[in-house]
């Protein structure tokens, strides 16, 4: 197959309703893609949409046809030969103009390509008309099988040297009853040598006349063959078209399949670490009631000591108040017996000094 897939967009099919003309019928369920081929072999350029396997689009873009953007994202143009209108409904603007441009592109080329093939068959048909005018004769004809009416011509009879002679007087009348009998016998022998002629001339016309019917038939039968393999060959030529876009499509999966598997294996990795983050959290977690249980433990052994504290802080107060009660009463018990002393030295004293007096 010469035909390659050139551009593909994807878009809602819709055709016209044959019998009102007005209302548009879709072809589709959904979203199917629509491609431009080129067919290098037949230097064409069609418009071909498949929806499963049947061909939903099969349209030859022509220098005549027109597509007219009829809203921000719908489109249409004429196909003559399908008889029918085309539709198509895209999801976005930039979509819809990216198709009219080639829509565009691809008609200019469709025209320039018309142009040179009738530039050929110009530059071909000009030897064509120098040819012999007899080759133009159907060889079907009952010219060709019989002979033209000039070929059958019946010459004219040969004159009897008595009858282009100047006859003498005597022999006048043996000479006109001789020639006259030689000329009747003559044109009989000619009569029946024409109707032989005839009949059989006759039977290779009703021959070949059956031959013509018999080929006719056989003709039909061809074109009819012709027509079937032509759209076979169309179908597999949609198909072909089809099963290209696919294996493009194909490709393009297949890429964002393996970028869909890279990225999950880099989240499967995140994926591990966060395991590995979830496991040390709750390694943390364990840690932490376990702290958390130290800690409690902690708090009410300081409780207990802060109890025991208070215990022993009230009763070093109450100790510091019974030290301090017995300083008072040492000290006043000091300054009781200095007085008790000091009143004792000076008993002493005079009492020394009465014994140094007596």
């Amino acid at each position: 197959m010469g035909e390659q897939p050139i551009f593909s967009t994807r878009a809602h099919v819709f055709q016209i309703d044959p019998n009102t003309k007005k209302n548009w019928v879709p072809t589709s369920k959904h979203a199917v893609t629509v491609s431009y081929f080129f067919d290098s072999t037949r230097n064409v350029y069609r418009i071909i949409s498949l929806d499963g396997s049947k061909a939903i689009i099969n349209s030859t873009i022509t220098p005549n046809m027109t597509f007219t953007k009829t809203s921000q994202k719908f489109g249409q143009w004429a196909d003559s030969r399908a008889n029918t209108v085309y539709g198509l409904g895209f999801s976005s603007e930039s979509h819809l103009v990216k198709f009219a441009d080639k829509f565009a592109e691809f008609k200019e080329a469709a025209r320039l390509a018309k142009e040179k093939s009738q530039e050929k068959m110009e530059l071909t048909s000009t030897p064509s008309q120098e040819s012999a005018p007899g080759d133009l004769l159907s060889p079907l004809t009952p010219e060709s099988i019989n002979g033209t009416d000039e070929e059958r011509v019946i010459p004219d009879p040969p004159q009897p040297a008595e009858a282009r002679a100047e006859p003498s007087q005597n022999a006048l009348p043996f000479s006109h009853s001789s020639s006259s009998s030689n000329i009747n016998k003559h044109w009989e022998a000619e009569l029946a040598a024409l109707k032989g002629n005839n009949a059989k001339l006759t039977a290779a016309l009703l021959e070949s006349t059956a031959n013509v019917k018999q080929w006719k038939q056989q003709l039909a039968a061809y074109q009819e063959e012709a027509e079937r393999l032509h759209k076979r060959v169309t179908e597999l030529e949609c198909v072909s078209g089809q099963a290209t876009v696919i294996k493009s499509q194909k490709t393009e999966l297949n890429q964002t399949i393996e970028e869909l598997e890279l990225a999950l294996k880099d989240k499967e990795e995140e994926l591990e670490k966060l395991k590995a983050e979830v496991q040390r959290a709750h390694e943390f977690q364990s840690q932490k009631d376990s702290l958390t249980e130290k800690l409690q433990d902690t708090e009410t052994r300081n409780q207990t000591l802060e109890a025991q504290l208070s215990d022993l802080e009230q009763r070093l107060e109450s100790s510091q108040l019974e030290r301090e009660a017995f300083r008072k009463s040492l000290r006043s018990l000091l300054e009781l017996l200095d007085t008790k002393i000091f009143e004792l030295t000076e008993l002493r004293d005079t009492l020394a000094k009465l014994i140094e007096g007596s």
